[in-house]
């Protein structure tokens, strides 16, 4: 969310003032409306690269949007593949109506990828609109069905570590969730009080598309319902102000100032409520992003076998102090890069080299999609998802649940019980 103009708060964008004179590229570059896809992430990350490179300096990805990093430094997309691929491989698209008019994000898009390729449609969730619509324009462009593409030669080396476009070095900086939980309360709250609630309303549109560019974010959907009461407000005041005469200043707005102190000293009770309710919204959601990018880090570890190297933060967030910070987080990372360096004989003109020497991992299973039953019909993609949800607290306690009703039922639990955990 960085590379879009607008939302510095809530993207929380470096400031010129502490970028300490090293060049940042790609920061607040990019219109706000526009959908900035991974491939085009990766298609202005190259150049960028290269030139650093070819000038001896060393690049550093940072980011949390760890698929964005894994479309970058790999050898495959999805878009690349269908483009490369030889005329004779290509069939004629589908003269059907039907599925072009279904590409907009209905509810039935799912639906219709499984009657169209019910391979492809069991390696996503359900609810990931925007990857069953690429699949079903890719469809309904080249005729060619996406699991075709993703089960070809092309894709059986994708985003493996023998197989990267770089030689790579890979840091995460982790701390435990506990910590972790805390500072996002916290954090929420510091961009609340530095005019978040300001940033969301001058982007705020009745009639904007929340699920394209920069409105997608975490911190802004969740504010729609407030922000659509303070929009009319504005309206009917300016309304006011034009019958009495006294005309408001050309982009001038009611809410002025911090609008979160407005709404909190406003009498209505429903406003008030509506702005906690958001508030609690974005922790809550913040907090799944998190735990979200942990499971994609371990993915990229397990099934792809990049070599992560851990770097723990827990005390120096904890601590709030910058010295426990520079001394357990940033002098770690140094040692670790000048390692890698020192290992690889590297410098960085050399740094942008095939990895050819990845070690190898476990085939993976992407494709088998898993339903635990137990736990709400919960759609998993791949063996790996099924077994880690399997360790999961959440579902090990349904299952107890579920185990200690059917014994205080029968009076003994049943080798093979009617809720059956999984099907596949």
């Amino acid at each position: 969310m960085q590379v879009y103009r607008g939302l510095d708060v809530l993207t929380n964008k470096l400031p010129l003032s502490h970028q300490n004179g090293v060049p940042h590229h790609l920061l607040g570059t990019v219109s706000p409306n526009v959908e900035f896809t991974a491939k085009a992430f990766r298609d202005s990350a190259i150049p960028i690269i290269d030139d650093i490179l070819a000038r001896n300096h060393l690049p550093v990805i940072v980011g949390g949007t760890n698929y964005y990093i894994q479309a970058l430094v790999s050898q495959f997309l999805l878009d690349d593949s269908a483009e490369d691929m030889d005329e004779s491989c290509l069939g004629d698209p589908p003269n059907d109506n039907n599925f072009i008019g279904e590409i907009d994000g209905s509810n039935n898009s799912y639906g219709l990828l499984k009657d169209i390729d019910p391979v492809a449609a069991n390696r996503i969730h359900p609810n990931n609109h925007r990857k069953i619509n690429q699949y079903i324009s890719l469809y309904t462009r080249t005729g060619v069905l996406p699991s075709k593409i993703f089960q070809g030669k092309a894709a059986e080396k994708w985003g493996q570590v023998d197989n990267l476009r770089y030689d790579c070095c890979f840091i995460c900086v982790d701390a435990c969730l506990p910590v972790l939980d805390k500072y996002v309360e916290q954090r929420v709250d510091c961009m609340m009080d530095d005019g978040l609630l300001n940033e969301v309303y001058d982007i705020y549109n009745l009639n904007a598309d929340y699920s394209r560019g920069l409105r997608q974010a975490i911190g802004v959907r969740e504010f729609q319902l407030l922000l659509r009461i303070c929009a009319v407000k504005d309206i009917c005041e300016k309304e006011r102000e034009l019958i009495e005469g006294s005309v408001l200043e050309k982009g001038e707005k009611l809410c002025n100032g911090n609008l979160m102190e407005v709404v909190r000293s406003s009498s209505n009770t429903e406003s008030t409520i509506l702005l906690e309710e958001a508030i609690e919204k974005v922790k809550l959601n913040t907090r799944r992003l998190v735990r979200r990018q942990k499971r994609m880090v371990s993915r990229l570890q397990t099934l792809f076998g990049w070599n992560i190297h851990y770097v723990d933060s827990t005390e120096s967030i904890s601590s709030k102090s910058e010295d426990v910070w520079t001394g357990q987080v940033v002098e770690s990372a140094v040692k670790i890069v000048k390692s890698f360096l020192s290992d690889n004989g590297s410098s960085p003109s050399t740094f942008g080299t095939s990895n050819d020497t990845g070690m190898k991992i476990t085939q993976r299973d992407l494709w088998t999609q898993y339903t635990c039953k137990a736990c709400g019909d919960r759609v998993l993609r791949g063996l790996h998802e099924w077994e880690q949800h399997k360790r999961g607290r959440g579902h090990r306690k349904r299952i107890s649940s579920l185990k200690s009703k059917a014994r205080n039922t029968t009076g003994f639990v049943k080798e093979k019980m009617e809720y059956s955990e999984c099907e596949h």
